[in-house]
């Protein structure tokens, strides 16, 4: 194993779950039964595989690590595909039914029953790439028009995919905070509808669609496991992904839940400070993370208030640990076959890594020969240019 994994430093602390009911039912499971029955009835739909990175478990002494590959989701190359486009299917559904007087269905949208309105309405985002992606698949889907907002470091290819996908898109000075404030003002000058994976006080529903979204994949995770695993390594952004997974994993599994570490990058970690002060804490970014999914400054409030009852610690990892991780997958170091990540993909399994291979750290976090770990592949190879100079070893 790579011994960056093992002389790095990387920051964590443990917390003591609560797992109030407060926060485990801002998700409830209503809302993930609704997503899903509405999500596997799409055209392309298809369950994404849970890889077995048996070499990995092995060199680690750890019993298994499942990876949830999640590249191939509706050929859009994240997991976002499943929260953006739902919830713009959720938010025309709600504004169409304000405007014609009467219930809106989901299957009315799909269906194209009310395209005459949706054609009238833009729905707009901020995102550093993938949350972008999925909302204009979404909003061409439906019949919408799309306004997208980046910061001045996402990189052109993920601009020109989603202006691919039918979407105006807008580069803004600043950081991911900047763009999501510019899509928020901007919005309500024009009276279009935001369609964001963040929530803020008076904001809250499209997020909740979002994250219910989400839920999609970690119920096939769920299903594809006989027994439930005993630790997930999440990757933290805004929280929304963290907050669906510890979720439905609390719901579906009660007691037997596997313990929640969330990983961020040591340049965006919001999460990190949120747990240290308790609360949802504001983090400036000061230098943008090769992980450009989890460069987040400001965490969901929504999302918070499933960690704080779920989590059971917090780590940052260095930039040092990213194209590494990118590299054991995609030369089939971890398992028997090759696995192409994205680098927001690999911050749970940059986490586990380390985290199995400091004394310390091991010790903490409970991992030993049993252990059965979890880990989200958020992404496939989203910009090729980038995937190309991590192989190459320029990054």
């Amino acid at each position: 194993m790579n011994a960056t994994f093992k002389t790095t430093n990387v920051s964590y602390f443990l917390t003591k779950a609560s797992f109030s009911n407060e926060g485990v039912n801002t998700l409830p499971s209503e809302g993930f039964d609704r997503a899903e029955r509405e999500i596997t009835g799409w055209d392309g739909y298809a369950k994404t595989p849970l890889e077995s990175l048996e070499r990995l478990a092995e060199q680690l002494n750890l019993r298994e690590i499942y990876y949830k590959d999640e590249g191939p989701r509706f050929g859009l190359g994240s997991f976002k595909a499943l929260g953006g486009a739902y919830a713009v299917q959720c938010v025309l559904a709600r504004a169409i039914s304000q405007r014609v007087g009467k219930d809106v269905s989901l299957d009315d949208i799909r269906n194209g029953i009310y395209a005459e309105q949706a054609a009238q309405i833009t729905v707009t985002s901020a995102t550093d790439g993938n949350h972008g992606r999925s909302v204009a698949w979404g909003a061409t889907r439906f019949g919408a028009q799309c306004r997208i907002y980046i910061h001045a470091e996402v990189s052109e290819h993920r601009a020109e995919v989603m202006r691919g996908l039918g979407a105006e898109v807008v580069r803004v000075d600043g950081d991911y905070d900047a763009s999501v404030a510019q899509a928020r003002r901007e919005a309500e000058e024009n009276g279009w509808l935001v369609v964001s994976d963040t929530s803020w006080p008076g904001y809250t529903q499209p997020p909740l669609d979002v994250m219910a979204g989400y839920g999609v994949m970690a119920r096939e995770i769920v299903r594809d496991l006989p027994t439930p695993p005993t630790h997930v390594f999440l990757q933290g952004g805004v929280g929304g992904l963290a907050a669906s997974v510890a979720a439905v994993f609390q719901q579906e599994w009660g007691a037997k839940a596997p313990q929640v570490i969330i990983v961020e990058p040591e340049l965006a970690p919001c999460l990190y400070a949120s747990g240290k002060a308790n609360a949802p804490t504001l983090v400036e970014i000061q230098e943008e993370t090769l992980m450009a999914g989890l460069s987040c400054g400001e965490p969901s409030e929504l999302a918070w208030s499933v960690l704080a009852a779920v989590s059971r610690g917090f780590m940052t990892i260095p930039e040092s640990v990213v194209a590494p991780a990118v590299r054991l997958l995609a030369n089939g170091d971890a398992s028997q076959s090759a696995i192409n990540a994205g680098e927001s993909a690999v911050a749970g399994l940059a986490g586990v890594m380390w985290a199995a291979s400091d004394p310390q750290a091991r010790e903490d976090f409970n991992l030993g020969t049993g252990s059965r770990v979890v880990l989200i592949g958020s992404e496939g190879v989203t910009d090729p240019n980038v995937f190309q100079q991590i192989m190459a070893g320029e990054i």
